[in-house]
């Protein structure tokens, strides 16, 4: 977008004693202010930007996220998207970013308009804020009632997708929190672009933009400063892979929900159909391979009497199947599995899928337990048996029974756009939605009661 006058966001603000004077930015930039801001100050003016917003009424926070929406819409503003993108992409090439990376960061009209779509989506849902969980009044006659509140300010540190920089943000201007946004430097452009598009609206509608703030600051050690920052950050929330979890969660004494690498596993029981269970294992690795809740492990029951079929059709639709040696005496194109600690809990992230034939239902959950990452975990059966033995034993966010893994998902599962899916335990597990960034709190009313 081009570039306004310079704005003053505000003059001065006190904090905690000490006289901060504000930046001015230009509109539709981060750069100026980044450069100038040091960690603390992110948090600081996050804060404050915290108590502004969390006070909004929800049709000022629905028209926020509706004019962006219409913003991203704009054939201009669609042009410049992909202009930024490009560079992202041809930076990219520079890094020897791999091929699953390069296709999350990827661009598109489509996709643009998908993010516009969420936008609406996440209008359109109830405003978790101010629901009432639990009313009573008390044996002395005080009234009281615990609601939903906006839990804070919310920290989320990210790799390659640019929509999320939209989808989150989205999430914390429709729960009344204040973010702060950290990509990855594969995606900066991207991720500033986009970010200025939510930052104006905000502005529009008589906001701070600190409601709203993206880290231009690509330097590793200035994520980790910003992870010092309990006093004025409530929630660390990371998407990525392995290395990014380990980091951040060592690194940090803020709560952190985490959403961790998807090593997701698909079980053949005996029983399971050969096209359904083809159908189902085609699309949950290859309709997107490059996203978390794709299958990285296939075990097949050594009853199934389709395996050989079944991993043909793998096969003929792209899938590159490495296999144990029971698979291998059934299917010879498979490559073999030389090291099964590392081969069967990696997340792949591409075509490839690791193959191991199991004896039993048990043996499946065992093998999950080993491997897996606890994020999605499916089965395809036809006993009512082995489905409630799968369902009730594997320990994970989500099962899928005769489905695939594809399903877990905030937008499929009808819940909008997520933060991420979370494969912890506490607070929340699977998709992070916007009724996952309140928090609650009591309110008591009396007439003059005194505690004897």
């Amino acid at each position: 977008m081009p570039a306004g006058p310079r704005k003053a966001i505000y003059s001065s603000e006190r904090i905690d004693g000490r006289l901060w004077a504000y930046l001015f930015v230009r509109v539709g930039t981060v750069a100026e202010l980044n450069k100038e801001m040091s960690a603390s100050q992110f948090g600081m003016r996050a804060r404050l930007a915290f108590r502004e917003i969390r006070k909004t009424p929800t049709a000022l926070r629905n028209q926020i996220l509706l004019d962006a929406a219409a913003e991203l819409e704009q054939p201009r503003v669609q042009q410049e998207l992909l202009e930024a993108n490009e560079k992202d992409l041809k930076q990219a090439d520079e890094l020897g970013i791999s091929e699953a990376l390069k296709e999350r960061l990827t661009l598109t009209t489509s996709r643009i308009q998908s993010m516009a779509d969420s936008l609406r989506e996440i209008a359109a849902f109830p405003d978790p804020v101010g629901e009432v969980i639990l009313g009573r009044t008390l044996p002395n006659g005080v009234k009281m009632v615990q609601k939903r509140v906006p839990l804070g300010v919310v920290f989320t540190v990210y790799e390659s997708r640019p929509n999320v920089t939209i989808d989150v943000g989205a999430l914390c201007i429709k729960s009344g929190n204040a973010a702060i946004l950290r990509g990855g430097k594969e995606a900066i452009h991207s991720n500033i672009a986009l970010h200025t598009i939510l930052a104006a609206a905000v502005e529009r509608h008589g906001l701070s933009r600190d409601c709203l703030q993206f880290v231009n600051e690509t330097d590793r050690q200035f994520m980790f400063d910003l992870l010092k920052q309990s006093d004025t950050i409530d929630l660390v929330v990371p998407r990525g892979g392995a290395g990014l979890i380990q980091a951040v969660s060592e690194n940090t004494s803020i709560p952190v929900v985490k959403h961790d690498k998807g090593v997701c596993n698909l079980f053949i029981d005996s029983s399971a159909p050969l096209n359904r269970a083809s159908d189902i294992a085609i699309n949950a690795k290859l309709q997107r391979p490059s996203v978390c809740n794709a299958i990285e492990n296939l075990l097949i029951h050594s009853d199934f009497p389709h395996a050989a079929a079944l991993l043909d059709r793998l096969k003929s639709a792209g899938a590159i199947l490495l296999g144990c040696e029971r698979t291998r005496k059934l299917f010879s194109e498979a490559a073999p599995i030389e090291d099964p600690e590392t081969e069967y809990s990696t997340e792949y992230l591409d075509q490839r899928l690791a193959v191991k034939i199991v004896d039993s239902v048990d043996e499946a959950i065992q093998f999950i337990d080993q491997y897996g990452s606890g994020h999605s975990e499916a089965i395809i059966s036809d006993s009512h048996e082995a489905i409630v033995q799968f369902r009730d034993s594997v320990d994970t966010a989500a099962v899928l029974v005769n489905c695939s893994t594809r399903f877990h998902d905030g937008g499929q599962m009808g819940m909008g756009a997520e933060v991420g899916i979370s494969t912890g335990r506490m607070h929340v597990r699977g998709p992070m939605g916007v009724r996952d960034l309140t928090t609650t709190t009591y309110v008591l009313e009396g007439e003059g009661q005194v505690r004897g």
